[in-house]
């Protein structure tokens, strides 16, 4: 067998598959960007499924707030993800929207199709919640991934500075307890989200007429 070191050329053929984590507040373009990605991939020959979980649109879909969307498959609690993608006819990758509401057992899913079948993963989703508490599945996925990225569409506070956190909104005020996913807005919830800087999110601010 041939030894190989840091110097060796890497043998053709041979391809790393990677898990990269998308992350970002509220409308900083990852569904947007995840539907990009999915279109460039297929452009290329390439075969793949886009997964989604708590779609804004309450639908198995990947949706974006500047009106684009793809139909999806809804990722349960249950779902055995490599078992899902082991029984396509060749997938080459996966685009997982909303990933910080998967289970940790997914996410370790997700590592394990990357290193034992060589299907890329590009993972899509917040960091933390309506708490700044991190998602457990988002924490696994700052662990395990081959590349984490902060995207870079600017976001702001409605006080000018950078939007890093969601703010979770009843009835007209922010609320700090609750069940940690909960779906809002829809026409159907009375709860919305609201992006603010770290500065107004601990002091409960959410400016005048919002």
């Amino acid at each position: 067998m041939t030894e190989l070191s840091a110097l060796s050329a890497v043998p053709s053929g041979v391809r790393n598959a990677v898990l990269k984590f998308y992350f970002g507040p509220m409308d900083c373009g990852k569904s947007t960007l995840a539907l990009q990605m999915n279109y460039n991939h297929g452009r290329q020959g390439r075969r793949g499924l886009v997964l989604t979980k708590h779609d804004r649109s309450g639908q198995p879909k990947l949706t974006s707030r500047i009106g684009l969307g793809l139909e999806a498959i809804e990722v349960h609690d249950g779902l055995d993800l490599v078992d899902l993608v082991t029984t396509q006819h060749r997938i080459d990758y996966l685009i997982c929207d909303e990933a910080c509401f998967y289970t940790v057992p997914q996410i370790e899913q997700l590592a394990d199709l990357v290193d034992e079948h060589g299907i890329d993963v590009y993972a899509f989703g917040l960091a933390s919640d309506f708490r700044s508490v991190m998602f457990p599945a988002a924490q696994r996925l700052f662990e395990l991934a081959d590349e984490v990225c902060r995207l870079q569409v600017e976001v702001l506070c409605w006080c000018g500075r950078p939007g890093l956190l969601n703010a979770r909104i009843v009835g007209g005020e922010l609320v700090r307890t609750g069940e940690q996913v909960m779906i809002g807005d829809t026409d159907a919830s009375p709860v919305r989200y609201q992006v603010l800087c770290r500065r107004h999110h601990r002091a409960g601010l959410l400016g005048e007429g919002t």
